[in-house]
């Protein structure tokens, strides 16, 4: 008996420029859409803000001139998405900042990050960057004694837990698009 390994996968080069992170962004979303996971469904959503976050940092803290960076979306048969960027910075690790104060207008983007992400961190990339990754949980939505799908809770900014009733998305199997 054969089993089926399949894997997604979705790399681009882009400008370390503002653009180029809206860019990588949009890019994302529609990339998800293609393998199942609509706009504006919670995984799309999540993986919108990470990618933003982590090529805003790149475009920020990862530039040089001349260089771009690069977005990678992998989707494995376990069920996680993985979000890499990779920037020429490879002497520059992330740092999340835990005490940026209400009046400061940066550094919670990796709070963020580490907040949606089940897992993230960064490594060298050959020759002398770094890969900068995020893994996103692509969970089933659990379903209910009455044969219903239930909804899975989030924390909300009050701590209080909220469902998902119009943003969850159910995963696609790899591979194959519904």
């Amino acid at each position: 008996m054969k089993s089926e390994i399949s894997t997604q996968r979705f790399s681009q080069l882009l400008s370390a420029t503002p653009r180029g992170a809206r860019l990588a962004r949009l890019l994302a979303v529609r990339q998800l859409d293609e393998w199942g996971w609509p706009p504006g469904c919670s995984v799309s959503e999540a993986a919108a803000l990470v990618v933003a976050e982590l090529a805003a940092n790149a475009v920020t803290h990862g530039r040089v001139r001349g260089r771009g960076f690069r977005l990678v979306l992998t989707v494995d048969s376990p069920g996680t998405l993985r979000i890499e960027v990779v920037d020429p910075r490879g002497d520059c690790p992330p740092l999340v900042r835990r005490a940026a104060g209400p009046a400061d207008g940066t550094g919670r983007g990796l709070l963020l990050v580490e907040a949606l992400a089940v897992r993230w961190g960064s490594e060298p990339w050959p020759p002398s960057s770094k890969a900068v990754w995020a893994d996103i949980a692509l969970a089933r939505p659990a379903i209910s004694g009455s044969g219903s799908i239930a909804q899975p809770a989030t924390r909300t900014d009050s701590g209080i837990a909220a469902s998902h009733s119009a943003l969850s998305c159910q995963v696609p199997p790899v591979g194959r698009r519904p």
